[in-house]
């Protein structure tokens, strides 16, 4: 085929394909349009093959169907059937701003760059949990802010939510080399030590929907524990104390009911400490949303997040 896109965007999907007919229909409204996309269905045994066809006539895509190997491999793959310059990679439950691809553009249009990535939002036509569970992702007060597009102290490393790597990096590194768990993170380290250079993109956003429930979004911040520590045992200096913290957090609830057997006063001292923490995690969301539900819903979601992190995270680390 003679065409030539600039950016060929993979989308691993798995048994999603409600969420991947609202991506492709986010696609098919951005203002730049020399991209092609790619889906590769991992395995599924409810395909989107029907939702694909139906934008057939609307974007430049191509859909595969390979045996169940994790979103790391799928996303390789994708790359291997690629015509890009550069690659970018979402995650099936994400919404792109009909500027994405301009954002972008802009970006590299002044600064030439090997890989980026984006922070990700929720969205007011999301579910008032779904909204919660994306304020409290990118939060300062749950992640430091860094999902929210926000700078911080030492190197960035993209997740695959909202990726975008050169060609080159995936013909020098062979792209992702975890199946699942934190594959991102460690596609990313490695990038870095391989001298690529490597930048945050604020303006360059998606909307990510999360999970439906307390359940599934609680599975899926435990696997981002495990993968910490799965990082940890490759690369022991990237595991800080901050990623400690949703462990110390869990733990100092659980002492909370035996502290009040010792001291009724150390217990209260700390109940109120984390009562204190809900609270600015509530307010910040009303703020954001102005939304009372959302910021009442923030609690869950903050409490379901910071302790199934550190349940993953103690878990891996313990095996």
């Amino acid at each position: 085929m003679s065409f030539s896109p600039k950016y060929s965007v993979v989308i691993p999907v798995y048994n999603r394909p409600q969420e991947l007919e609202e991506l492709l229909d986010s696609l098919t409204r951005q203002t730049f349009t020399n991209f092609e996309v790619l889906i590769v269905e991992d395995g599924s045994t409810i395909k989107s093959e029907g939702v694909v066809e139906k934008y057939a006539s609307l974007l430049a895509v191509r859909y595969f169907f390979k045996p169940n190997t994790g979103p790391g491999p799928s996303r390789n793959f994708g790359f291997e059937k690629a015509r890009g310059e550069y690659f970018v990679v979402f995650d099936s439950d994400c919404i792109l701003p009909e500027v994405y691809f301009d954002e972008v553009e802009k970006y590299l249009s002044h600064t030439r760059v090997d890989a980026w990535g984006g922070p990700d939002r929720g969205h007011e036509k999301f579910t008032p949990l779904q909204q919660a569970m994306g304020y409290t992702m990118s939060s300062f007060f749950t992640t430091g802010g860094i999902r929210g597009g926000k700078k911080r102290v030492g190197s960035f490393q993209p997740r695959s939510f909202n990726m975008g790597i050169s060609r080159e990096i995936f013909e020098k590194t062979g792209g992702f080399k975890f199946d699942r768990y934190a594959e991102d993170i460690e596609f990313s380290i490695r990038m870095k030590n391989a001298g690529f250079t490597i930048v945050l993109i604020p303006e360059a956003f998606v909307f990510h929907k999360r999970r439906a429930t307390l359940k599934q979004f609680a599975l899926q911040i435990r696997n981002f524990g495990c993968g910490r520590a799965l990082i940890g045992k490759v690369y022991p200096g990237e595991v800080k104390i901050t990623h400690w913290f949703p462990t110390s957090f869990s733990i100092g609830l659980a002492l909370i009911p035996f502290l009040s057997v010792v001291s009724v006063k150390l217990s209260l001292l700390l109940l109120t400490l984390y009562l204190f923490y809900f609270a600015l995690i509530a307010v910040g969301a009303f703020f954001y949303t102005q939304s009372l539900l959302v910021s009442l819903l923030s609690i869950p979601s903050a409490f379901v997040q910071m302790t199934a992190y550190g349940f993953g995270f103690l878990y891996e680390k313990w095996k």
